[in-house]
């Protein structure tokens, strides 16, 4: 099945308007679309941005309107990537392709949470993640997935964790991090107390991105695969995904490398990378993102247009964006992967959204 891959796997922002059928008029673009074409004609768009009190950059994303979803055909992908099985492109949930407005501004952590961020939410009210609990069970068919414990790298055996390791959580994945790389192993129930925390700390609305805030967000008005274009290889230039240094620690995932080399075999300190044209960083790749959403596999045919929140109920959360091991076919900005809440990884992480009162 497609979604039990979690992968140990400038821009041309010039958009038509012709190609919005939404749009009434030549001279109307959305918000998206105008942020782009600033970015794509000068070096350094001056993008609305304030600090709170963690140290933490939140960008101003303007209200605006996009499609979300694959515009693409299935053939395009298959020719595209040749070296994936046919059950990859199953990807009924990433359509069908609809119109999402986006009716008021926020604001979006250019960066995913950092370690250092996470750390001082720890150390404030001494709470235990998931990963940390003996309670903490998200797969209750699966001995192999109950009780506390993380997924980090074994130096001693050079191995990534199949199963969780109790050894392994936020604060210890295998591999070196610093407090400005993300905080990963972190399950959604830890995001939303963070983001709870965070509210009270500051008296404003802090929460996970909707997963239409997420897409528009990534998009920064543009409609290919990545906000850097349709090819692969230019998230070389943008994004820490699986190329030659992390085949160099998977190598038996080697065929599906990018073959270009962004000099990181693990997560990379977060704004390694170049920025969208809304000013955030690593939305595609380093780590996987939560959103609010239950995941619905036909939740985009029931979707409203105005601020689309998901389904209503379900058992899982949508992720989003991939992460350091992530393919890059699972980088795609409409790609949709999703979890169990208690789930946490040592590529999954999350970045918050503040609301604009």
């Amino acid at each position: 099945m497609k979604k039990a891959v979690f992968c140990f796997g400038t821009v041309v922002l010039v958009l038509l308007f012709a190609a919005c059928p939404w749009c009434s008029s030549p001279q109307q673009i959305s918000a998206a679309e105008s942020a782009a074409v600033t970015a794509a004609n000068t070096t350094a768009p001056v993008i609305p941005s304030i600090s709170n009190s963690l140290g933490m950059k939140l960008v101003k994303i303007p209200a605006g309107e996009f499609t979300m979803g694959n515009l693409e055909a299935i053939e395009r992908l298959r020719k595209d990537y040749p070296q994936y099985d046919d059950y990859r492109f199953s990807l009924e949930d990433e359509g069908p392709a609809h119109r999402v407005r986006i009716t008021n501004p926020f604001y979006m952590g250019a960066h995913t949470v950092t370690l250092g961020q996470f750390r001082q939410f720890v150390e404030a009210t001494h709470y235990a993640t998931d990963a940390e609990r003996n309670d903490a069970i998200s797969s209750p068919s699966s001995s192999s997935r109950q009780g506390p414990g993380g997924y980090g790298y074994n130096v001693e055996n050079h191995t990534l964790d199949t199963d969780r390791n109790p050894k392994h959580s936020w604060r210890n994945v295998g591999f070196p991090q610093t407090d400005n790389h993300p905080t990963t192993n972190v399950s959604w129930n830890d995001a939303v107390k963070f983001c709870k925390w965070l509210s009270e700390k500051e008296h404003k609305i802090y929460r996970l991105p909707t997963e239409a805030e997420w897409e528009y967000a990534c998009r920064a008005g543009t409609k290919t695969r990545f906000w850097s274009g349709n090819d692969p290889e230019s998230l070389v230039k943008i994004a820490n995904t699986y190329d030659k240094s992390t085949a160099r620690v998977q190598p038996e995932w080697a065929k599906f490398a990018l073959k270009g080399d962004d000099g990181f075999e693990f997560t990379a300190p977060v704004g390694s990378f170049q920025p969208n044209a809304f000013g955030l960083y690593d939305m595609h790749g380093n780590v996987w993102q939560w959103v609010s959403d239950f995941y619905g596999a036909d939740s985009y045919a029931k979707s409203p247009v105005d601020d689309p929140q998901g389904p209503p109920s379900g058992r899982k959360h949508v992720r989003r964006g991939g992460g350091w091991a992530t393919w890059s076919f699972y980088c795609r900005a409409s790609y949709r992967n999703y979890n169990t809440p208690q789930s946490r990884y040592f590529n999954l992480g999350f970045r918050v959204v503040m609301e604009e009162k």
